[in-house]
């Protein structure tokens, strides 16, 4: 896949919620967009790649959806390294969790999250959530040119 067509970086562990995010925004015709980190490591890995010149995955984006529970690194840390990279700052994270905690809310808003949605449980709601996330931050939302 070329890192042009790549508008969203879904960083998630869990692969049946892998599977069903792609689905919902496949209905979007947002599914070959879509790159997929199955954990902190890997995110961080695709978002800061060693080496790395020329046109990269970042000046595609136009949202990371991030889980908070994640191996290997958190989504906090996560959402802590794209807020604190001039390169990344800018790229929307909507903060894709089971996570109803307050203490979880407040710190990803300070840490510079732009949403916090807790998974939706029934099948059709959370579809529904990740369809009308998808159509919002990909094809509605303007953001600054990387």
């Amino acid at each position: 896949m070329s890192h042009r067509r790549v508008n969203i970086l879904l960083v998630e562990d869990n692969h049946q919620d892998v599977e069903l995010i792609l689905r919902a925004l496949q209905k979007q015709n947002l599914g070959g967009k879509v790159k997929v980190a199955r954990d902190g490591a890997e995110a961080l890995a695709i978002l800061f790649p060693p080496g790395q010149n020329g046109t990269d995955l970042r000046e595609s984006l136009k949202v990371i959806f991030l889980d908070l529970k994640l191996p290997k690194v958190s989504g906090l840390e996560v959402l802590r390294a794209i807020k604190t990279d001039v390169r990344t700052q800018a790229i929307p994270v909507v903060v894709l969790t089971s996570s109803p905690q307050e203490t979880d809310i407040d710190e990803c808003y300070h840490l510079g999250a732009n949403s916090y949605i807790v998974k939706p449980l029934e099948l059709d709601d959370f579809t529904q959530a990740i369809a009308q996330l998808g159509s919002y931050w990909v094809l509605l939302n303007q953001t600054i040119p990387q």
